[in-house]
C-alpha cells in the first residue's frame, strides 16, 4: 500500500506480509469446527500516530472520541460481541501478539473459554512452588525423550501436519477443576541451521484434557489462514480501493457476510453432515489474527 491517507497506515509490522511495511492492519476473529470455518468479526487497528491527529481523523472517515486500543483488547471486545450474541466457543488460539498478553488470557478465563495461545520462548511460567518462574524454552531444553509424542494438529494441504509435542504442568493457581500446561511444539525436520524448530503455547482448560485435545486446538490457529485465502479467492476479501475508515469496515463486513454464507451453505451440503455425523471431535475454536 503506497501513501499516507487511508486510515489506519503507516509502517508496521505485518504478519500477513512477515516483514514491516507501509499497510493497514486488521484484528480479525473467525470461528472454526468440524463443520467449517469462517470469519466472523473484524476491527481496523488504529496507530497512536493517527489517534493524535485528530484532522487527519476526520478526513478519514474516523470517528471523533475513539481511543487507542491494542490488538489484544481489540480481540476482547471482539470476542465478547460474539458471546454476548450466543455464539458458543469450547476453546480460543491465538498467535503470541495475544498469548504473551496477560489481560488477554485472564479474560478468556472470566468468560469461561478454554485456551491454547502461542506465547515467546522468553514466556516465563511457573514450574514448581519452589524454583519460581521458567523460561519456556529452558523447560523445553529439559524434557526427556519420553515425554515428546508425535501427533498431528489437523490436516493442512499436503496431508496431516506432523509434529512431535510435550506436555508440562504449570503451577500456577486455576480455578477448582481447571489446569494450566505449557504445550511445546517441535518440527520433524532441521532448519537451513540444522536445528528442530520449537513453538511454544500457554494452556488453559477442564483438568484430564488429554494432550490430543490440546494439540487440534493449537493446530486450528491455521483456521484463520485458510479463511483469509478463500475470502480473498471467493468473495474479493483484499479487493478494495478505500481510504476512509468507515468504507474498509463496510468492505471488510460485506465480504466476511458473504463468506460465512457459502460456509454455512457448505455445511449444510448432504456429504457435510455425513462428515460431522462421523467425527468425533466435536469442538469449536475462535482464533485472532492481523
Amino acid at each position: 500500500m503506497k501513501g499516507a491517507k487511508s486510515a489506519g497506515v503507516q509502517r508496521q509490522y505485518s504478519g500477513t506480509a512477515g516483514r514491516v511495511e507501509n499497510c493497514q492492519l486488521g484484528v480479525f476473529l473467525a470461528f472454526a469446527s468440524p463443520l467449517g470455518r469462517a470469519l466472523i468479526d473484524a476491527e481496523l487497528y488504529l496507530p497512536k500516530s493517527w489517534l493524535a491527529d485528530p484532522a487527519r481523523c476526520g478526513q478519514a472517515g474516523i470517528p471523533a472520541g475513539i481511543e487507542f486500543a491494542t490488538k489484544p483488547v481489540l480481540a476482547q471486545a471482539m470476542l465478547a460481541r460474539a458471546l454476548d450474541a450466543g455464539v458458543s466457543a469450547s476453546w480460543a488460539t491465538a498467535d503470541e501478539a495475544y498469548g504473551m498478553d496477560f489481560k488477554f488470557r485472564r479474560f478468556l478465563e472470566q468468560r469461561r473459554v478454554n485456551y491454547v495461545v502461542a506465547v515467546p520462548k522468553s514466556q516465563s511460567v511457573a514450574m514448581s512452588l519452589r524454583a519460581g518462574d521458567v523460561r519456556a524454552d529452558t523447560v523445553a531444553a529439559s524434557a526427556p525423550p519420553e515425554a515428546w509424542k508425535r501427533l498431528s494438529c489437523g490436516n493442512g494441504a499436503k496431508g496431516p501436519r506432523m509434529y512431535d509435542w510435550a506436555l508440562a504442568d504449570v503451577h500456577f493457581e486455576a480455578e477448582p477443576g481447571y489446569r494450566r500446561w505449557l504445550l511445546v511444539r517441535r518440527s520433524l525436520i532441521p532448519d537451513t541451521k540444522g536445528e528442530l524448530e520449537l513453538a511454544y503455547y500457554l494452556c488453559h482448560g477442564p483438568a484430564g484434557t488429554a494432550l490430543e485435545e490440546l494439540v487440534g486446538v493449537a493446530g486450528a490457529r491455521w483456521a484463520i489462514e485458510e479463511c483469509f485465502q478463500s475470502a480473498k479467492n471467493e468473495v474479493g476479501l483484499d479487493q478494495y480501493q478505500v481510504r476512509r475508515f468507515d468504507g474498509w469496515h463496510r468492505h471488510i463486513t460485506l465480504a466476511m457476510l458473504a463468506h460465512a454464507y457459502l460456509a454455512v451453505t457448505a455445511a449444510h451440503a448432504p456429504k457435510a453432515q455425513t462428515a460431522w455425523s462421523a467425527s468425533h471431535q466435536q469442538r469449536s475454536a475462535v482464533s485472532w489474527h492481523t
